[in-house]
């Protein structure tokens, strides 16, 4: 975590500096002069949103008490390999909602009277997903 804490300042410093530089560029600019504004904007907020991701990094880095598996020299692949969950490598649920979503998005683009079918084929299948084992062969 301390190398993402150093490159967002690093990110933080960079977007500062063209910032400045931009000031200056639009400020000479003999074509129109004045600061062009829409960027200047665009880049200093990008300068405090790395800033502020720098600095929550910072003190969760802190916080934490501990180094990260990433930090370490001497760690090993398997260090931060973190348990993500049980997942059913066989299940259709998850293409049937990402048919429904996909069918959704097709409602909204070309006729809304298919997004109230998408919606029903998207609540029967995240039903069916939800309660996967609680039926048939592995009912628990």
């Amino acid at each position: 975590m301390r190398a993402n804490v150093i490159l967002f300042w690093i990110l933080a410093g960079f977007f500062a500096v063209a910032a400045a530089i931009y000031i200056a560029w639009t400020a000479v600019d003999e074509l129109e002069p004045g600061v062009e504004w829409v960027g200047l904007v665009a880049i200093s907020l990008s300068a405090v949103l790395a800033a502020f991701i720098a600095f929550y990094l910072g003190r969760v880095h802190k916080a934490q008490g501990a180094e990260l598996p990433e930090d370490r020299l001497d760690a090993n692949i398997d260090d931060g390999d973190p348990e993500l969950g049980f997942f059913s490598p066989w299940s259709w649920w998850p293409i049937m909602l990402a048919g429904s979503a996909a069918l959704l998005f097709l409602g909204l683009a070309v006729g809304f009277w298919i997004s109230f079918i998408a919606v029903g084929i998207g609540v029967i299948s995240l039903v069916g997903w939800v309660y996967e084992y609680y039926r048939g062969n592995f009912a628990r």
